[in-house]
Protein backbone atom coordinates (compact mmCIF):
# COMPACT_ATOMS: atom_id res chain seq x y z
CA UNK A 1 0.00 0.00 0.00
CA UNK A 2 1.44 3.41 -0.96
CA UNK A 3 2.02 6.14 1.53
CA UNK A 4 -0.70 8.28 -0.11
CA UNK A 5 -3.39 5.59 0.31
CA UNK A 6 -2.35 4.27 3.72
CA UNK A 7 -4.91 5.24 6.38
CA UNK A 8 -3.55 7.36 9.16
CA UNK A 9 -4.12 6.32 12.78
CA UNK A 10 -5.99 9.04 14.68
CA UNK A 11 -3.82 10.96 17.06
CA UNK A 12 -4.74 10.58 20.72
CA UNK A 13 -6.71 13.46 22.14
CA UNK A 14 -5.05 15.08 25.17
CA UNK A 15 -6.94 14.48 28.38
CA UNK A 16 -7.54 18.20 28.90
CA UNK A 17 -8.99 18.55 25.39
CA UNK A 18 -11.23 15.53 25.91
CA UNK A 19 -12.47 17.02 29.14
CA UNK A 20 -13.25 20.33 27.41
CA UNK A 21 -15.22 18.48 24.72
CA UNK A 22 -17.39 16.95 27.43
CA UNK A 23 -17.77 20.28 29.15
CA UNK A 24 -15.81 19.08 32.18
CA UNK A 25 -13.13 21.23 33.66
CA UNK A 26 -9.83 19.40 33.87
CA UNK A 27 -8.30 19.43 37.31
CA UNK A 28 -5.91 17.44 39.47
CA UNK A 29 -8.87 15.54 40.88
CA UNK A 30 -10.07 14.37 37.47
CA UNK A 31 -6.65 13.02 36.59
CA UNK A 32 -6.50 10.49 39.46
CA UNK A 33 -6.17 6.97 38.11
CA UNK A 34 -9.50 5.17 38.77
CA UNK A 35 -7.51 2.21 40.11
CA UNK A 36 -5.18 4.24 42.31
CA UNK A 37 -4.54 3.06 45.88
CA UNK A 38 -6.58 6.00 47.15
CA UNK A 39 -9.65 4.99 45.15
CA UNK A 40 -9.24 1.32 46.09
CA UNK A 41 -8.89 2.14 49.78
CA UNK A 42 -12.03 4.28 49.69
CA UNK A 43 -13.96 1.52 47.93
CA UNK A 44 -12.78 -1.02 50.49
CA UNK A 45 -13.87 1.24 53.35
CA UNK A 46 -17.36 1.55 51.89
CA UNK A 47 -17.55 -2.20 51.34
CA UNK A 48 -16.43 -2.89 54.89
CA UNK A 49 -19.21 -0.81 56.40
CA UNK A 50 -22.12 -2.03 54.32
CA UNK A 51 -23.89 -5.30 53.65
CA UNK A 52 -25.61 -5.71 50.33
CA UNK A 53 -28.94 -7.46 50.15
CA UNK A 54 -30.13 -9.39 47.14
CA UNK A 55 -33.34 -7.82 45.82
CA UNK A 56 -36.45 -9.81 46.57
CA UNK A 57 -38.18 -11.12 43.48
CA UNK A 58 -41.02 -13.12 44.98
CA UNK A 59 -44.19 -11.57 46.39
CA UNK A 60 -44.96 -11.98 50.12
CA UNK A 61 -47.62 -14.55 49.28
CA UNK A 62 -45.18 -16.54 47.16
CA UNK A 63 -42.57 -16.42 49.91
CA UNK A 64 -45.07 -17.71 52.47
CA UNK A 65 -45.89 -20.62 50.19
CA UNK A 66 -42.26 -21.83 49.97
CA UNK A 67 -41.90 -25.25 51.56
CA UNK A 68 -39.80 -25.06 54.71
CA UNK A 69 -37.11 -27.71 55.32
CA UNK A 70 -37.93 -30.61 57.66
CA UNK A 71 -35.74 -29.27 60.48
CA UNK A 72 -37.72 -26.01 60.31
CA UNK A 73 -41.13 -27.70 60.31
CA UNK A 74 -40.07 -29.65 63.39
CA UNK A 75 -40.29 -26.44 65.41
CA UNK A 76 -42.77 -24.44 63.34
CA UNK A 77 -46.02 -26.17 62.38
CA UNK A 78 -46.93 -23.50 59.84
CA UNK A 79 -43.54 -22.02 58.96
CA UNK A 80 -43.44 -18.93 56.79
CA UNK A 81 -40.42 -17.38 55.09
CA UNK A 82 -40.36 -13.91 56.61
CA UNK A 83 -37.54 -12.70 54.39
CA UNK A 84 -34.12 -13.40 52.95
CA UNK A 85 -31.03 -11.51 51.87
CA UNK A 86 -27.39 -11.75 50.90
CA UNK A 87 -24.46 -10.71 53.06
CA UNK A 88 -21.24 -9.54 51.44
CA UNK A 89 -17.98 -8.36 53.00
CA UNK A 90 -15.44 -6.30 51.05
CA UNK A 91 -17.44 -7.20 47.97
CA UNK A 92 -17.20 -10.96 48.60
CA UNK A 93 -20.37 -13.01 48.81
CA UNK A 94 -20.25 -14.63 52.28
CA UNK A 95 -23.68 -16.19 52.74
CA UNK A 96 -27.39 -15.95 52.02
CA UNK A 97 -29.68 -15.73 55.04
CA UNK A 98 -33.32 -16.77 55.43
CA UNK A 99 -35.64 -16.30 58.43
CA UNK A 100 -38.53 -18.72 59.01
CA UNK A 101 -41.22 -17.66 61.47
CA UNK A 102 -44.68 -18.78 62.65
CA UNK A 103 -47.84 -16.88 61.62
CA UNK A 104 -48.32 -13.67 63.59
CA UNK A 105 -44.64 -13.46 64.50
CA UNK A 106 -43.79 -10.09 66.03
CA UNK A 107 -40.16 -9.04 65.88
CA UNK A 108 -40.70 -6.85 68.94
CA UNK A 109 -40.98 -10.04 71.01
CA UNK A 110 -38.93 -12.41 68.88
CA UNK A 111 -37.22 -14.18 71.79
CA UNK A 112 -40.64 -15.35 73.04
CA UNK A 113 -41.42 -17.29 69.83
CA UNK A 114 -39.72 -20.11 67.99
CA UNK A 115 -38.01 -19.13 64.74
CA UNK A 116 -35.24 -20.46 62.50
CA UNK A 117 -32.40 -18.47 60.95
CA UNK A 118 -30.61 -20.39 58.20
CA UNK A 119 -27.37 -19.35 56.52
CA UNK A 120 -26.30 -20.82 53.18
CA UNK A 121 -22.57 -20.24 52.84
CA UNK A 122 -20.98 -19.09 49.60
CA UNK A 123 -17.39 -19.84 50.61
CA UNK A 124 -15.34 -21.90 53.02
CA UNK A 125 -15.23 -20.65 56.61
CA UNK A 126 -13.53 -22.07 59.67
CA UNK A 127 -15.85 -23.13 62.49
CA UNK A 128 -13.63 -21.64 65.17
CA UNK A 129 -13.57 -18.39 63.22
CA UNK A 130 -17.38 -18.35 63.14
CA UNK A 131 -17.40 -18.84 66.92
CA UNK A 132 -14.87 -16.05 67.50
CA UNK A 133 -16.74 -13.59 65.28
CA UNK A 134 -20.00 -14.45 67.04
CA UNK A 135 -18.40 -13.86 70.45
CA UNK A 136 -17.00 -10.51 69.36
CA UNK A 137 -20.37 -9.34 68.02
CA UNK A 138 -22.17 -10.48 71.17
CA UNK A 139 -19.69 -8.45 73.23
CA UNK A 140 -20.07 -5.41 70.94
CA UNK A 141 -23.85 -5.55 71.41
CA UNK A 142 -23.41 -5.68 75.20
CA UNK A 143 -24.94 -9.08 75.93
CA UNK A 144 -23.76 -11.14 78.90
CA UNK A 145 -20.83 -10.60 81.22
CA UNK A 146 -17.25 -11.72 80.62
CA UNK A 147 -17.77 -15.14 82.22
CA UNK A 148 -20.91 -15.80 80.18
CA UNK A 149 -19.30 -14.77 76.91
CA UNK A 150 -16.28 -16.96 77.63
CA UNK A 151 -18.54 -19.95 78.30
CA UNK A 152 -20.64 -19.28 75.19
CA UNK A 153 -17.52 -18.99 73.06
CA UNK A 154 -16.22 -22.36 74.27
CA UNK A 155 -19.57 -23.97 73.51
CA UNK A 156 -19.77 -22.45 70.03
CA UNK A 157 -16.16 -23.43 69.23
CA UNK A 158 -16.96 -27.05 70.08
CA UNK A 159 -20.25 -27.02 68.19
CA UNK A 160 -19.74 -25.04 64.99
CA UNK A 161 -18.16 -27.02 62.13
CA UNK A 162 -16.05 -25.79 59.24
CA UNK A 163 -18.35 -24.97 56.34
CA UNK A 164 -17.90 -25.17 52.58
CA UNK A 165 -19.72 -23.44 49.76
CA UNK A 166 -23.35 -24.55 49.65
CA UNK A 167 -23.52 -25.86 53.23
CA UNK A 168 -26.48 -24.70 55.30
CA UNK A 169 -26.11 -23.85 59.00
CA UNK A 170 -29.41 -23.25 60.79
CA UNK A 171 -30.04 -21.90 64.27
CA UNK A 172 -33.34 -22.48 66.04
CA UNK A 173 -34.58 -20.22 68.81
CA UNK A 174 -36.38 -22.42 71.35
CA UNK A 175 -38.18 -20.11 73.81
CA UNK A 176 -37.18 -20.71 77.40
CA UNK A 177 -34.60 -23.34 76.39
CA UNK A 178 -31.87 -21.82 74.24
CA UNK A 179 -30.64 -22.45 70.71
CA UNK A 180 -30.34 -25.61 68.62
CA UNK A 181 -28.20 -25.93 65.53
CA UNK A 182 -28.40 -27.97 62.32
CA UNK A 183 -25.97 -28.51 59.46
CA UNK A 184 -27.67 -29.41 56.17
CA UNK A 185 -30.70 -30.58 58.14
CA UNK A 186 -28.71 -32.79 60.53
CA UNK A 187 -28.77 -31.97 64.23
CA UNK A 188 -25.43 -30.64 65.51
CA UNK A 189 -26.23 -29.87 69.13
CA UNK A 190 -27.65 -27.21 71.38
CA UNK A 191 -26.63 -24.47 73.78
CA UNK A 192 -29.27 -24.62 76.48
CA UNK A 193 -29.24 -21.06 77.72
CA UNK A 194 -32.02 -18.59 76.81
CA UNK A 195 -29.64 -15.69 77.44
CA UNK A 196 -27.25 -17.10 74.84
CA UNK A 197 -30.03 -17.53 72.27
CA UNK A 198 -31.12 -13.93 72.72
CA UNK A 199 -27.50 -12.71 72.37
CA UNK A 200 -26.65 -14.93 69.40
CA UNK A 201 -29.65 -14.10 67.22
CA UNK A 202 -29.21 -10.40 68.06
CA UNK A 203 -26.17 -10.48 65.75
CA UNK A 204 -28.65 -10.41 62.85
CA UNK A 205 -31.94 -9.21 64.35
CA UNK A 206 -30.99 -6.44 66.79
CA UNK A 207 -31.34 -2.92 65.43
CA UNK A 208 -27.62 -2.35 66.21
CA UNK A 209 -26.53 -5.12 63.85
CA UNK A 210 -23.65 -4.45 61.48
CA UNK A 211 -25.94 -5.43 58.60
CA UNK A 212 -29.06 -3.24 58.96
CA UNK A 213 -30.20 -3.79 55.37
CA UNK A 214 -30.02 -7.55 55.82
CA UNK A 215 -31.99 -7.26 59.06
CA UNK A 216 -34.67 -5.25 57.30
CA UNK A 217 -34.95 -7.88 54.58
CA UNK A 218 -35.12 -10.76 57.07
CA UNK A 219 -37.87 -9.07 59.10
CA UNK A 220 -39.84 -7.87 56.08
CA UNK A 221 -42.66 -10.35 56.66
CA UNK A 222 -42.99 -9.87 60.44
CA UNK A 223 -45.61 -7.91 62.34
CA UNK A 224 -43.22 -5.09 63.22
CA UNK A 225 -39.59 -4.02 63.00
CA UNK A 226 -38.35 -2.24 66.07
CA UNK A 227 -35.92 0.62 65.72
CA UNK A 228 -34.21 0.02 69.05
CA UNK A 229 -33.22 -3.26 70.65
CA UNK A 230 -34.21 -6.82 69.88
Amino acid sequence: MSRSTRSKRPEPIPREAAARRRGVKASAATEIDPMSPTRLAAAALVAATTATVAPATASPAAKAAIDAPAHVRKYLDDARLSGSGRFTWFGFHVYDAALFVPPGFDSAASSDRAFVLELTYARRLDGKGIAETSRDEIERLGFGDEAQRSRWHEQMARLFPDVEKGRKLAGVNVPGRGARFYLDGQFLGSIDDPAFARAFFAIWLDSRTRAPQLRESLLKGTASVRTAGL
